[in-house]
This record gives C-alpha cells, sequence and structure tokens, in this order.
C-alpha cells in the first residue's frame, strides 16, 4: 500500500489490547494512531496506563509507548483521526453494542474481537479462511445504520477456531453430528496464571457462556446470506463442554465426528494439509502459509511445542482415528490470542482492506 492506514485500538490496555498493539508494530499497511481505553487510563501515556499490568511476553511495542490514552467514549473526536478501530472493550454486551455502532455510524469501519454483535443479523462474523463471502452482508448493514463507510465486523470465538476449520476441511464428507470438549487457557479470560494463582493445579468444569458459543456460533459461519441477513447452518448438530485449565495460551480440543460420506484416514488427512482459502491465495500480511497442519506422533499436538505454529494463526490436528460410537475422532490445538482473538481480527481486517471496504 501507498499510504499507510490509521488505526484505533479501543480497550488498548487489555490484554486482547494489548496483543493488537504488539501484532500491528511494524505492519505494512497500519499505522497506530489511537490506543483508547477507559476514563480512568485517559490522559496518560500508554506505557503509564499499562504499568505494572503488561500481560504479554514480548516488551511494549517503541510506536506507542508515549501515545496519550484517549477515552474510548469520545468516538467523534477518535473518529478524526483513525481510518478504522479494532474493539476489545471491556463493557458489558449492552454497552459494546451502542459503543460499537456509534463508532460505525460516525463513518468507522469497527472490527471487534467482542461477542456483542455475534448475533445481529446484518454483521458478518467470519474466519477469513471459512466464510469470507459473509462480508457482502456489509452493504445491507451500512442502510440500516445510513453510513457509507462505517460498519461492524465481528470475529468469533476463540473456542471455535480448534475445530472450526478442521470441519470446514471436511464439507464435502458431510459431517453431521459433533461432540467437542474444549480445554482452554487462561488467558482466554483475559488473565495470567500470575493473576490467577487459584487456577494452579486446578481445572474449572465451566467457562460461562462459552458452551452455547462453541455450539452456535460454527453454525453460523456455515450460513448464507440472505434477504439481507446471514441465515445460520442447520447442521452439523454441534454439543460442547468447555473446561479452564492452567496453561497460558491455546485451547485444545477432543472432538468426535459423523459423516453421511465416511472418509478414510487417508482423504481425511489429505483435506486438511491441502486446505486454502482466500487469505492464502491473496498473501495477506497476517495468513498463515498451511493453515492446518497434521501431526503424525500419537502424543501431538502440545500446547507447549505446538501452540505457536505458523505464528500462532495455524491450527494442529493430531490423532485422528476411528471411534466406536463415533466415525472419527481427532485432537485440535489454536492459539487463543492469535488465531483466536487479535491475530483473526487482524487477517479479517487485511481482508476487508483488500476488498476494499476500508476506502
Amino acid at each position: 500500500m501507498e499510504k499507510k492506514l490509521r488505526v484505533g485500538v479501543l480497550g488498548a490496555t487489555g490484554m486482547v489490547g494489548q496483543r493488537f498493539l504488539s501484532l500491528l508494530a511494524g505492519h505494512p499497511w497500519y499505522e497506530v494512531t489511537v490506543a483508547a481505553a477507559s476514563p480512568r487510563s485517559a490522559g496518560m501515556t500508554y506505557e503509564e496506563a499499562v504499568r505494572g499490568r503488561w500481560k504479554l511476553e514480548c516488551p511494549i511495542p517503541d510506536a506507542v509507548q508515549a501515545l496519550t490514552v484517549m477515552n474510548v467514549n469520545e468516538v467523534e473526536r477518535i473518529a478524526g483521526e483513525v481510518d478504522f478501530v479494532f474493539s476489545a472493550v471491556d463493557m458489558t454486551k449492552d454497552e459494546i453494542r451502542a459503543i460499537e455502532e456509534a463508532y460505525a455510524r460516525a463513518e468507522v469501519p469497527v472490527v471487534s474481537n467482542n461477542s456483542a454483535h455475534r448475533w445481529t443479523p446484518d454483521v458478518p462474523m467470519v474466519i477469513p479462511e471459512l466464510n469470507p463471502e459473509h462480508f457482502a452482508v456489509i452493504e445491507y448493514q451500512r442502510k440500516r445504520l445510513g453510513t457509507k463507510r462505517g460498519f461492524i465486523a465481528v470475529k468469533p470465538n476463540c473456542s471455535i477456531q480448534s475445530y472450526t476449520p478442521v470441519l470446514s476441511a471436511w464439507k464435502e464428507f458431510e459431517p453431521y453430528e459433533v461432540v467437542a470438549s474444549t480445554y482452554q487457557a487462561v488467558s482466554g479470560a483475559g488473565k495470567t496464571l500470575k493473576d490467577w494463582p487459584e487456577m494452579e493445579g486446578n481445572v474449572i468444569p465451566y467457562i460461562g457462556g462459552e458452551e452455547e458459543k462453541s455450539e452456535q456460533e460454527p453454525l453460523k459461519i456455515w450460513g448464507r446470506v440472505e434477504g439481507g441477513v446471514i441465515v445460520k447452518a442447520k447442521e452439523p448438530l454441534i454439543t460442547c463442554q468447555c473446561i479452564r485449565i492452567p496453561v497460558l495460551n491455546g485451547h485444545t480440543a477432543s472432538v468426535f465426528v459423523k459423516f453421511r460420506k465416511n472418509p478414510s484416514k487417508e482423504k481425511l488427512i489429505d483435506r486438511l494439509c491441502k486446505f486454502r482459502g482466500l487469505p492464502q491465495e491473496l498473501g495477506l500480511p497476517s495468513a498463515p502459509k498451511q493453515l492446518i497442519r497434521y501431526l503424525e506422533e500419537e502424543n501431538r499436538p502440545q500446547v507447549s511445542i505446538d501452540v505457536d505454529y505458523e505464528r500462532g494463526m495455524g491450527i494442529s490436528v493430531g490423532r485422528l482415528r476411528e471411534d466406536t460410537v463415533y466415525d472419527w475422532k481427532f485432537i485440535g490445538l489454536s492459539h487463543n490470542t492469535l488465531r483466536g482473538a487479535a491475530g483473526g481480527a487482524l487477517l479479517c481486517a487485511e481482508l476487508l482492506t483488500k476488498q476494499g471496504y476500508m476506502e
């Protein structure tokens, strides 16, 4: 691009906001011009605002340390300084819906990591390799909002990333029933093991709202645009359990699948390894070269050695084997704050930019 787009990060001081800023450092298309957060952080430099609560292993990017944090509620002021924003605000769902729509109505495209608008019928919820055609619904959303540039697009929940792309790669075999248990890292709750000491040596068999998201969000991704809204798919039927485990990064899924056209193991692995999408075809900056890899070792994938595959933007699959009740079962692994959160939203923004939605 001849000129970088100006980007704002809403909720810049939280864990996902921090991840956005780290990923945007040195990005070839984007330049961070606004770091916005709650009124209590406004007016501080970004370095001051996150002092003692920077949660990532990497240091604070040099380019944002001296940025003055802006009040996220000052929509019109921020709108004048950005071409689009990423949203990772920590508010109630009603507040998030309202503020994201306020930015969109101010003619600022919003790419959100939040769940508040995932079921708004004309808001696309996209994994770029799986359903980029859903961005077409933005045209109808803009008519509803009365905007020319402004819109909202969202990425789905982090919990589904380790199995939904796998099932998409197997679409031709018609999976119709799925059981998935996800074992989710503490960073999915915006925490580290240091600030959540009760997680050490512990497992919590409940994550509020997560099972409903894990069962329903894939159906919207596999749905279709019809009459200006997204109509969710009816299959496969998915049932989930979501469990918090004492791991910093990486969501692991144990998945059982029934197919109408039961394939061989060789065909299943072949489809995984060959699966590509529009981000790979376009060579987008954040796109993994190979989205899904299959690991033959019986003890893989493992969080400690596999979570950073393709800079955390790829998915690792292993232990594919026949089941005595279902047809096949496998283990999937994805990085929850990269592919599952800020990285997935960044990839959405890159595709939206390439397709002209940010102009």
